[in-house]
């Protein structure tokens, strides 16, 4: 069966080949949308309600964020139509550059296949980056600039705020993300979703992802140990922790535990940006962070090896932190 799921989702049941092993599926309990976590007014320069929801969810709402709502909606338009392209318009799309369309990194680790395509390119810097995307739909390159664009300078804001937090210098963190990844992701209706997983569980390798749901809910987070629903909120972001905010932070801050649930109705589309080192860059606590009473975690290591290292754990891995930390 082909691996790319729009192309023949609509079935009356989940083939074998897509069902995950009992231990890794949702389950059929439903799994309750969290009204507590916290959603940001950015208008309002809010430091310690951001560290706030960083400590207690690794995650948070951003509204108030200044990307304009019509670039939003022009974005998740383009990317609906390149999911609907036809299949021989897809199969034209190359690997050069970074520009992948898929819906697994790996099939044979993964053990199952995902219920899900991706189309994944690299958007930083704009200028090197954008010969590389996908030249249909037709508008896709313009509107794309437009939210990398704003993407870029959110992310900047949010990543100044959490410095400020932490206590480090101006613009540290956003010294350090020198990368900026787009996930474009399409959800299929799926017609069993208690066996099926869009995303496994995982943390993702970046400083922050942000993420625009869209309208359908299917994040889930993992908080004191169970699952919670992420709910999508209209016109606001959700900010993700990732493994390199931990490092960098000397375990203040903890990446977020999450994945994607399928939907039995309703093909569900997102847009996950990464905010990442560039793959030369040491990664490490920053210095001010570290003392006496407070050791350093984790080892120094260049950002292109450790995500070397983190897919060799594979995706059902809760987490890597255990395999860099240092032996103090």
């Amino acid at each position: 069966m082909n691996k790319q799921t729009s192309s023949w989702f609509n079935v009356e049941n989940v083939p074998q080949n897509y069902i995950f092993p009992e231990e890794d599926r949702p389950g059929s309990l439903p799994i309750p949308v969290c009204d507590a976590i916290p959603v940001i007014d950015l208008g309002k320069s809010p430091t310690e309600e951001i560290m706030k929801a960083c400590r207690e969810f690794r995650l948070f709402h951003v509204t108030e964020h200044g990307v304009p709502e019509a670039v939003i909606s022009d974005t998740m338009r383009v990317v609906k139509d390149f999911f609907e392209l036809p299949e021989d318009e897809i199969a034209k799309i190359s690997s050069e550059g970074g520009c992948v369309y898929t819906s697994s990194n790996c099939f044979a680790k993964d053990g199952a296949h995902l219920w899900r395509d991706c189309l994944k390119h690299p958007c930083h810097p704009l200028e090197q980056c954008i010969p590389y995307w996908p030249q249909r739909p037709t508008e896709y390159r313009d509107a794309l600039a437009k939210y990398v664009g704003e993407i870029r300078k959110l992310s900047l804001k949010i990543l100044e705020l959490i410095s400020k937090g932490l206590g480090l210098e101006a613009g540290y963190l956003g010294a350090l993300s020198e990368v900026q990844i787009l996930t474009a992701n399409n959800y299929p209706a799926c017609p069993d979703p208690t066996l099926t997983l869009g995303l496994l569980r995982h943390c993702d390798p970046s400083l922050i992802t942000i993420l625009y749901q869209g309208d359908i809910r299917g994040l889930q987070i993992v908080k004191d140990g169970q699952w919670i629903g992420v709910e999508a909120l209209p016109n606001a972001f959700v900010v993700i922790l990732g493994n390199q905010l931990e490092i960098i932070s000397n375990g203040k801050l903890k990446s977020t535990e999450h994945r994607a649930v399928t939907n039995p109705n309703e093909t569900r589309r997102s847009i996950a940006t990464l905010i990442n080192p560039s793959p030369n860059c040491i990664v490490k606590p920053a210095d001010v962070l570290v003392n006496d009473l407070s050791p350093s975690l984790y080892e120094p290591t260049l950002y292109k090896d450790f995500v070397l290292r983190s897919k060799g754990f594979g995706a059902f891995t809760k987490s890597i932190q255990s395999y860099i930390k240092s032996e103090t």
